[in-house]
């Protein structure tokens, strides 16, 4: 008999060469070499003059500029808040309000950028003021000085409480008025100061109440005339040495629309609201008109702009008016946000 051939030996298969461990920048691998960079914040370091002499500064560059090397008309901060006080048309009560403050500057071809926190440090250097238009024309000096600007704007925009009293019941309630006061200051340090109002009344459509008595009195049928929850945004700018508190402006505005909603009602107000609206029935075109003729009137406003938006229960769309005072070179009827007037 023949002798069995024996079977080859398995080959074996060569041991996987050893994984070389990465190395990290911020942080540790198994098995791995330290992170190159250690990450450690010092709470107990104190910086020095002498310290902070060394810290780079952008504004020192040399050619740092990409793009045009042109001016830039506006550049700053947006929506940086803090609590600021208004004072309240009697000067008994202060309301500390939070505000929401865009502040801009003019900037020189030749310079890179601006130093953001002068703009929202000088609010904190004035924290104890309250806001009125002429604070407003105070920060803009302010930026010139500490900024280094030709041209400066400003925006604080707030919500500003009123106690409103019921038609008949005499129940009060707070009413909120979203405001902004505005300021601009120009190459020549001429200061304009602007006051922007947004104010919800009651639109009962005119036609639709004619048509709803017609139904009545022809055939006997109970109509309703529709009306709607409605809002004007008035902007306005004073007169140069003219002060205007935002009460008044408010006052001027209901005295034109006189159908603003209400906070708090009893029955007894409710019926006296369907009441007003119907002695007070106006389409959009009628609220333009109304509060132009009551703003022109008065002498410590120079200009102003009126958006009315009627959101429609008829349609499924808003009815719109602008209007504005009609200076020379002053406000425009140059106006779309109609979206922000949805109340």
């Amino acid at each position: 008999m023949s002798a069995k051939k024996k079977k080859p030996a398995a080959r074996q298969a060569p041991a996987p060469a050893a994984k070389k461990a990465k190395t990290m920048y911020l942080h540790r691998v198994a098995g791995g070499p330290a992170p190159r960079l250690a990450r450690a914040y010092d709470a107990k370091f104190a910086v020095t003059p002498a310290y902070r002499d060394t810290l780079p500064d952008m504004m020192e560059a040399v050619d740092a500029i990409p793009g045009a090397p042109v001016a830039i008309q506006q550049v700053g901060v947006s929506g940086f808040k803090l609590p600021l006080k208004y004072r309240a048309r009697s000067g008994r009560a202060t309301h500390t309000l939070e505000t929401s403050v865009t502040g801009t500057v003019s900037l020189d071809a030749s310079l890179k950028g601006i130093n953001m926190s002068r703009i929202v440090r000088s609010f904190y250097d004035h924290a104890d003021e309250p806001v009125t238009p002429g604070f407003v024309a105070k920060i803009l000096h302010t930026y010139r000085r500490d900024v280094g600007a030709l041209s400066a704007r400003l925006r604080l925009d707030f919500s500003y409480p009123l106690k409103q009293r019921a038609l008949r019941s005499g129940l009060e309630g707070w009413q909120y008025y979203r405001a902004a006061f505005l300021g601009r200051i120009d190459e020549r340090g001429r200061v304009r100061r602007f006051i922007e109002l947004d104010f919800v009344y009651s639109s009962a459509c005119p036609c639709s109440a004619e048509l709803a008595e017609h139904a009545r009195d022809v055939r006997g049928v109970y109509a309703i005339a529709h009306n709607q929850r409605s809002k004007a945004r008035v902007l306005v700018e004073l007169a140069p040495t003219a002060e205007l508190h935002l009460e008044e402006l408010r006052e001027h505005v209901l005295r034109a629309l006189v159908t603003e909603t209400q906070v708090m009602v009893k029955r007894e107000d409710e019926q006296a609201f369907a009441e007003l609206n119907g002695a007070y029935i106006k389409f959009v075109e009628d609220a333009a008109r109304l509060v132009y003729a009551e703003l022109a009137k008065a002498k410590r406003i120079a200009d102003f702009q009126v958006a009315c938006s009627h959101l429609e229960s008829l349609h499924s769309h808003d009815a719109v008016s602008v209007i504005c005072k009609g200076v020379p070179g002053g406000f425009t009827a140059d106006f779309d946000a109609f979206r922000d007037l949805v109340c």
